[in-house]
This record gives structure tokens, sequence and C-alpha cells, in this order.
């Protein structure tokens, strides 16, 4: 068990290094917690970089997942603006900024990811822009205040949500995307479908099956994206939104297993005992679903760094969540619970007025539910993780027919709602 004379390293200070070091000091342990991380910002929530933030509807102080003056009060070392160079596994040492050492007894890797780059012509133009950190917000915050018209590469989550943000600041959007519908390797054909009508309802322009060729400028700055087709969108602003890449060099290095993240065991455990990782950069097993899964989830982060926390400190506790993860586009919010693998569903079923964006999803296999969206109806959360968590059979004219509770449902399966 942990004890007082331990020090224990968080490298990385995002969520899930920052609510690993508050499990860490309200679970009791006395010893030493450094929490590091390369950005000059505190702790903070990313998922209103995309949102409320973005959009000016929350002020700055409120992404932030702790008080200024919480590290201290808690003897919790932070440490803002200090690159990790090294980890060295023999002496049990982090290397920061390439000089100095600082030993460890346990250490934790929350180190995140980065936006994946678009490798075409003109990609280093002024004017487009990468969301991940609170400094990237700020610049397209005001690139969209300045914008007439905006384009976005990536009809993802990042891509969506940020055009929803660029249309409440008045611009004219234009999403590219590569499939024939935003979001379809994440939600099929059935559900994808409703995103690209929202998008359209607000105006925006979906210019789908298509890539870019090259990004257009002029004096150093973007002018618009020419399509492999040849047309050329114009824009005083572009947003790249395809996809993030695990920030796992330390890990590499090192000589821990990579494979799509920091490969990790139910227990966020890496290939070395005293090493642990969570968060995005974490391809962690999940015991329910009996996969490696890396999900760039902010409840991953949330839950999985308290979870490894218990497991420095010596108490055996298995990261078992159903995977959770919400999005808000403009007037519709949504929340997904579990997992589907690309193309393993053979149904979905809708609960609800899809027409009116006030509706359940359900993605079946074989009669059970793998995972559930319940859009603009809200308290749905715990029953369709128990229905998903449960793995019996559903009646699946039950699960659409608005007239049976779900909770009803949930109740009804062995192992159901908690």
């Amino acid at each position: 068990m942990a004890t007082a004379e331990q020090a224990f390293v968080i490298v990385g200070a995002g969520l899930a290094g920052a609510k690993a070091a508050e499990a860490l000091r309200t679970g009791g342990f006395g010893g030493r917690i450094v929490l590091i991380g390369d950005e000059t910002d505190r702790p903070y929530d990313r998922p209103p970089l995309s949102k409320a933030y973005l959009q000016g509807t929350t002020e700055r102080e409120k992404i932030y997942i702790h008080p200024a003056g919480w590290y201290t009060d808690h003897d919790i070392e932070l440490r803002v603006g200090t690159p990790v160079t090294a980890l060295d596994l023999a002496e049990h040492e982090v290397v920061i900024d390439g000089v100095e050492r600082l030993g460890y007894d346990k250490v934790l890797l929350t180190t995140g990811s980065s936006p994946r780059r678009l490798q075409v012509p003109g990609a280093d133009l002024g004017g487009v822009h990468y969301l991940r950190r609170v400094t990237d917000c700020e610049t397209m915050k005001a690139a969209f205040v300045a914008a007439d018209r905006v384009a976005i590469v990536g009809a993802g989550w990042i891509g969506l949500e940020t055009a929803a943000a660029a249309r409440a600041a008045g611009c004219d959007v234009t999403v590219v995307g590569r499939s024939k519908l935003p979001l379809l390797a994440v939600l099929g054909a059935e559900v994808a479908e409703t995103y690209a009508a929202l998008h359209r309802d607000h105006g925006v322009e979906l210019r789908l099956n298509s890539g870019v060729l090259e990004i257009l400028g002029k004096d150093d700055r973007a002018t618009g994206i020419r399509l492999t087709d040849g047309t050329v969108v114009e824009a005083d602003a572009i947003v790249v939104g395809v996809g993030i890449v695990p920030n796992t060099a330390l890990a590499e290095t090192a000589g821990l297993a990579v494979d799509n993240g920091i490969v990790v065991d139910e227990h966020l455990v890496t290939t070395d005992p005293d090493v642990f990782a969570a968060g995005d950069v974490a391809n962690t097993y999940y015991p329910l679903l009996g996969t490696h899964l890396r999900l760039e989830h902010w409840s991953a982060a949330l839950n999985q760094g308290p979870v490894a926390a218990e497991n420095m400190m010596g108490r055996v506790t298995a990261y078992d969540q159903v995977p959770y993860f919400f999005s808000d586009q403009y007037d519709s919010g949504m929340e997904y619970s579990g997992y589907v693998p690309h193309g393993g569903y053979d149904s979905v079923v809708f609960r609800g007025d899809v027409a009116a964006g006030e509706f359940i999803a359900f993605w079946m296999r074989d009669g059970r539910v793998l995972a559930g969206m319940n859009v603009n109806t809200w308290g749905v959360t715990d029953a369709i993780e128990a229905l998903v968590r449960s793995g019996e059979r559903v009646d699946p004219v039950k699960l659409a027919d608005p007239d049976e509770l779900l909770r009803y449902l949930a109740d009804r399966v062995p192992g159901g709602a908690r």
C-alpha cells in the first residue's frame, strides 16, 4: 500500500491528471504529489472549447477543474508550462526539459492527444485553425467574429460543433467531409442522417463525399479550399477537425507497449507495474466489452484518472465504465452510452419523435442493446447504461413503444437499472 514517504508524479495536467491528483489526496494518500503540464493554464475541461466557451455563453473561469488555490490548499505541486522530455523506467525518474530529474515511486501518464494535421499544400497558411487548447479556442473565437465565411474540414464531432459555433457567430459555413454523411463511421447511416438534417436546417452547406486538394491563399493568409472535384470553397477562416493523435512519445521512447495509445489493462497499468496511463492517451482494456479501446471522450478522462489513483495506492480497482459522451449543437443536446464496433450492429430502433429532434436511438445486435443515444430526452442515461451492461435480449417493439417506460425495461433485465 502507498505510504507518506512515496512520491507520485502525474505527467499531463488535463482532466484525467487533475482528477487523479484529487482522488489521491481525498483517498488518503499522504505522500508527495507532483502534477506537471506543458500548458501555462491550470487544468481545465476541454468540451467547452468547442461548445459554450467557443460561443461565448460561459466565462473562462468556469472551464477550470479546480479553483486557483485548490492545488496549494491540498499540498499538490502543480507545475505548469513544464515539458517532460523523458521517462527513465530503470531509475524511476521523469526528465523535465532535458535537464531536471524528478524521482517517482509511481507515475501516471495523462499526456492526452494532439490534432491530426492536414497534409496538403497551403495547410500552414495563416487563418487555418486547429482546436485543442484554450489558446486555440480564443484565436478561433476571434476569427469567427471577424469572418463572413468559414470552411470546416472534417465532419466529425469537432467539425460539427465548431460549425454550430460559427453559425451562432453569424458566419456562412461550409463543412467538407469524406463520407456520404457526417459522423457516418460513429453513428451509422440511420442516425448520421439526423445530424446532416440538423445542420442543413441551420443553413450549413455540406460538401460530402469530398476531400481537400489544397488550401488556397494570398499574402500568407488562407482564402479558401480547393476540393478534390476541383471546385473552390471561399473562406475567411478554415477549421481543421480531422481527428487526434495520442501523445505517446514519452511512453514509446521509454519502451512501454504502444498500439494506438499506451496499452494498459483494466487497472490502467502499463507494461511497467509502476507506470499507469489514463485518458485520451490510454488504450484501455474494457472487461465489459472484452476488448481494448482508446476513447477520446471526456468521461474516460473524468473516470479513468481516479481509477488509476486507486491502483497507484495499491487498491485493486478495475475500470469498467460503460463508454459515454455528449454533444451540444444548436438547440440539440445528446448523450451517448455504449459502444458499437464499426459495422457491428444489425438494426437501429428509434423511440420518440425523430423529426422533432426528441428521440432515443438504440443500436442493436442479435436483440441486445449495444448503445443508446438520447437526443433532447433527459433522465434516461442510467436506464440505457443498464440495458447495455445487462447483455440481455430486449424486445425491440417494446423498446420503441413510447408507452413503455424505459426505466421499466431496464429493471426487467438481470443486473439492470442501478
